[in-house]
């Protein structure tokens, strides 16, 4: 979902983006969940991802580190020439047809949120009045990493392309940059001001609420995980089925596909897309195929 170089740029999303990492350091070994979905000759693991990690997160171990070693080929939701794409994508499509200044957008309190983080950190304006209301919350997104110390390059894709690149396995993607930034590129004017609002009003809880989605993250809890996303995304419901139903629906059409092909695939995504009714595990569950969670 929950994006300059691409690997830099934080998913443009609502808070749930911000909260897929931490600042503080995992005392022991994530367990990040994994599903496996099998028949005869066919396996597809789907792990859940975080795409910024405190600096030296060991997450590649237990069984992710067996699937990683098993698969044949690796699936993200944007292959690598996509994310090396990702930031020319958004200069392109972030500016407005006409400035408008960010006090005419956002009620007061969530303004004087808004302006908080902008000052915070190395203080640099977001430029936000030139702005679309999704490419502001982009802005937003990258300063809250800056001031929980995340990091891209210690993210699960980024140690994921790295380990299948130099096993000269390929790496593909679920869809293009464009086609994940147009997604809140055509969200109405309504939807895209009430996320707006709602991250503005949050920024001075995003460093404290990526504390504790990445602590469930690292124990596999998507229960928590749930409860967490769904009260981020459930408010905005036209968001929701735009960023999340809709996207796994797709993919889960891809899975389906893909399992009537040979080989063992990992399949790398953020924890988001995994997670209750309607993530694709609970999807492919639904179209009949056998589903374990594995980690």
């Amino acid at each position: 979902m929950r994006g300059g170089s691409a690997a830099a740029l934080p998913r443009p999303c609502s808070r749930a983006c911000w909260r897929r990492a931490a600042p503080l350091p995992i005392r022991s070994a994530p367990r990040a969940a994994m599903w496996l979905v099998e028949d005869n000759d066919t396996r597809l693991y789907m792990l859940g991802t975080m795409h910024a990690l405190p600096a030296g997160t060991d997450w590649d171990e237990g069984a992710v580190g067996k699937a990683v070693a098993a698969a044949d080929e690796l699936v993200l939701e944007l292959s690598p020439g996509e994310l090396a794409a990702a930031g020319g994508e958004f200069q392109q499509l972030a500016p407005r047809d006409a400035p408008l200044p960010i006090d005419r957008r956002l009620p007061a309190p969530a303004l004087a949120a808004y302006r908080a983080l902008e000052a915070s950190g190395n203080g640099q304006p977001f430029g936000g009045d030139a702005l679309d209301d999704w490419a502001v919350m982009v802005a937003m997104g990258q300063r809250a990493a800056q001031n929980a110390r995340l990091s891209p390059a210690d993210g699960v894709e980024t140690g994921l392309m790295a380990a299948f690149s130099a096993a000269g396995k390929p790496i593909t993607g679920l869809e293009t940059a464009r086609e994940q930034l147009m997604l809140f590129e055509t969200l109405d004017p309504a939807t895209q001001r009430a996320l707006l609002t709602k991250a503005a009003a949050g920024a001075g809880k995003a460093v404290a609420e990526v504390e504790a989605l990445t602590a469930a993250w690292s124990r596999g809890d998507v229960k928590a995980l749930e409860a967490m996303v769904n009260e981020d995304v459930d408010t905005v419901p036209a968001a929701r089925a735009a960023i999340i139903t809709e996207r796994n629906r797709r993919w889960t059409a891809w899975a389906s596909w893909r399992m009537d092909r040979p080989g063992t695939v990992l399949v790398a995504v953020g924890t988001g897309h995994l997670i209750g009714a309607e993530g694709m595990p609970a999807m492919l569950a639904a179209k009949g195929y056998k589903v374990v969670r594995v980690q």
